[in-house]
């Protein structure tokens, strides 16, 4: 029996956007839950497609049964490579209001296949407008919760970003726990890390859970740092704006082609920073139904 456990919140801070209906925020927590359940008889299967195919569809249906026309800016990918939930689909029953939707369907799909930790659903919803259309490509991030939000630069080196921190929150370096992606491309920023006398706790996938963890005192991660995905960087930010956090992010091309589809989707500056509200630009719905167990779901 899959046990779904919910944490939905909203950004408190007045927008000229209007606000998301409460009972439409209701629906977006049916979603996920929707898709847990369908994606959750495959924990443990070995078949991480075939987890996240039932959660996709299982999204798209209880979706256009909802009365609002949402337009999916972060989803599964471009139209030819995704059959449901793609970037520019159109959800929903068609009447108002218009609202944007950024989703990962199942996010640590290995981690649900192998009846690991850590795999949930996700499901951010803003006003039309107000979630950055992200490029599938790599983004640099660091993230923190609201005692250290003005403490982070992106521009600085991990070493002095964590004597920032430890400064803000009272306590050592060596005291702070960073959350890392393990990857092979993390190799010298994990060694600065340590170098540096903090921890670090190493995510096998996702470093939304990561960038969430930052803002819940009993998870013990001060940080999140590295490079990930940059749809992840929007659902992260989205979390971290609904409940005082801090995510700055740069994107990092692998090829010409990533650059070409950043400024088909209005992104001219190949260094620009992204803040939290740059990313998630109004008041948002944040929505996230476990999986299998994990930090806070």
């Amino acid at each position: 029996m899959l046990s779904a456990h919910v944490r939905q919140v909203g950004e408190q801070t007045p927008s000229p956007a209007p606000p998301v209906h409460h009972n439409l925020a209701l629906e977006v927590v049916r979603v996920t839950e929707a898709a847990a359940i369908a994606c959750g008889r495959w924990v443990g299967r070995g078949d991480p497609e075939g987890a996240d195919r039932a959660a996709v569809e299982a999204m798209r249906r209880v979706l256009d049964s909802i009365r609002f026309s949402g337009t999916i800016v972060i989803g599964e990918g471009e139209r030819d490579d995704a059959p449901m939930l793609y970037i520019g689909e159109e959800v929903g029953t068609g009447e108002p209001p218009r609202m944007d939707i950024a989703v990962d369907p199942l996010e640590g799909t290995a981690l649900c296949a192998n009846g690991e930790p850590g795999a949930f659903c996700v499901l951010v919803l803003g006003p039309a407008g107000s979630l950055l259309g992200a490029p599938d490509t790599y983004m640099e991030k660091i993230a923190v919760g609201a005692v250290a939000r003005d403490a982070i630069d992106i521009t600085r080196s991990a070493t002095d970003n964590l004597r920032r921190i430890a400064e803000a929150k009272g306590k050592p370096v060596g005291d702070l726990t960073a959350a890392v992606l393990l990857r092979d491309r993390h190799n010298d920023l994990i060694r600065e890390v340590r170098d540096a006398g903090a921890k670090i706790r190493l995510l096998r996938e996702g470093d939304v859970a990561g960038a969430i963890a930052t803002c819940i005192e009993s998870e013990d991660v001060d940080v999140l740092l590295g490079t990930g995905a940059a749809p992840e960087g929007v659902l992260a930010a989205a979390a971290l704006r609904c409940l005082g956090g801090r995510l700055q992010g740069r994107l990092r091309f692998r090829n010409d082609e990533e650059r070409a589809r950043a400024r088909d989707m209005g992104i001219e500056e190949e260094d620009r920073i992204f803040e939290t509200e740059d990313l998630a630009a109004s008041e948002v719905v944040f929505a996230a139904t476990g999986v299998t167990g994990g930090w806070f779901l």
